[in-house]
């Protein structure tokens, strides 16, 4: 026999905007965190605004811990950090729509460059420029073939960037790990290996002193042989460790209203297709955020909201713009806060559950939040 559940009387609250909050205070916290593992400065990478909590607080917050460098993927994207009062070197690295060399001389941004092609661009272009030189650090391909130089064309590089003196400065070198993720030194060797050999060519080629930077969140944190002059730091400042080997402090929390609440008898189906079928009577909430806000839309069982300190589990098929949750035996007024995800612990869902949750990695949970989200400084 099923019990039927009673509707209480309900205190009506207002509702507000879902809104994702940024908290300065766990990205100081990340930084030091790296500052303890290496003793190489640190280049906070604020690139895709900043992993969605947007670039310039995260490049402030970062700043004040202690980051000397700030990297972003586009160098129109530090015209932003430099409205911002922001005076610390900027590394722009892939440029999708190209580089305005009038514009990165101005902004004070050094240029990536990660092809012969792209060298020779760029020299040409900066000839229009009257006696500065856009500074330059050279991306080699140290084993991703995701972008970078091949070692096969290191030569013409070299070459091509010795007649372009008066016109770029090369002031850096550049690449990445492909499976630093491992956390196993080893499967780094041949990637730092690569980069000494790319080091030592540049140096012979008679351009110094250099930067040389190849570890990213996961090299700092667990291989000192990855350090070189620089690590880049980016997914770490929001408190993601793609190695899993350290507890950072997450740096998001999103919060949402309800927005309806009712009960419903045994047997009721929930959402598009009724997928969800109530096997007892149940109070449900609905919650205005959906797949158009970033909530992703194919969800593992288990997945859920905090409300009140308990948490919800996510009944019925993720909408554009709502999910349904089973609040249990608790009472859910209109307006009571959902905290969807956040760094709290306890009832309240980590990023790191819901990349688990949608089968995908923290990383495309905060930066795969819509634009309609309102964001907020916490």
């Amino acid at each position: 026999m099923t019990t039927a559940l009673t509707t209480p009387r309900l205190t009506l609250s207002r509702l507000h905007a879902p809104t994702l909050h940024t908290l300065p205070h766990a990205i100081a916290a990340n930084v030091e965190r790296m500052r303890s593992a290496t003793d190489a400065p640190i280049m906070a990478v604020v690139k895709a605004d900043g992993y969605g909590l947007g670039a310039v607080t995260v490049a402030l917050a970062a700043i004040d811990a202690g980051a000397q460098w700030l990297g972003v993927t586009d160098a129109g994207d530090a015209g932003d950090l430099r409205d911002a009062g922001i005076e610390v070197p900027i590394l722009a690295w892939l440029n999708p729509a190209g580089v305005d060399v009038m514009q990165v001389v101005a902004d004070r941004v050094d240029i990536a460059v990660g092809s012969v092609d792209e060298l020779r661009q760029l020299i040409a272009d900066a000839s229009s420029l009257a006696g500065a030189r856009v500074r330059v650090h050279l991306h080699m391909d140290t084993g991703m073939s995701r972008g970078g130089v091949p070692v096969e064309d290191w030569a013409e590089l070299l070459r091509v960037a010795r007649s372009g003196r008066g016109r770029i400065e090369v002031v850096g070198v550049m690449g990445h790990l492909p499976c630093a993720d491992a956390a196993d030194p080893s499967a780094n060797a041949p990637a730092v290996l690569r980069m000494r050999q790319a080091r030592d060519a540049v140096l012979r080629a008679g351009f110094g002193p250099l930067i040389v930077h190849l570890a990213a969140t996961s090299g700092a944190l667990t291989d000192p042989a990855t350090h070189f002059d620089m690590v880049r730091v980016g997914a770490g400042l929001v408190g993601i460790d793609p190695s899993e080997t350290e507890s950072l402090q997450g740096a998001a929390r999103l919060t949402a209203s309800v927005v309806h609440s009712s009960i419903v008898p045994t047997g009721t189906p929930v959402g598009y297709g009724g997928s969800y079928v109530t096997e007892r009577a149940s109070r449900l909430s609905v919650i205005g955020v959906g797949y158009a806000d970033g909530i992703p839309r194919e969800l593992a069982p288990g997945a859920a909201v905090a409300i009140d300190g308990i948490r919800c589990p996510i009944v019925g098929r993720v909408s554009m713009d709502q999910i349904v949750v089973d609040t249990g035996e608790l009472v859910v007024p209109r307006g009571t806060t959902a905290v969807v995800f956040g760094p709290e612990g306890g009832a309240v869902p980590s990023v790191q559950e819901w990349a688990r949750w949608a089968g995908t990695i923290p990383h495309t949970i905060v930066t795969g939040i819509g634009s309609r989200v309102e964001r907020a400084i916490a």
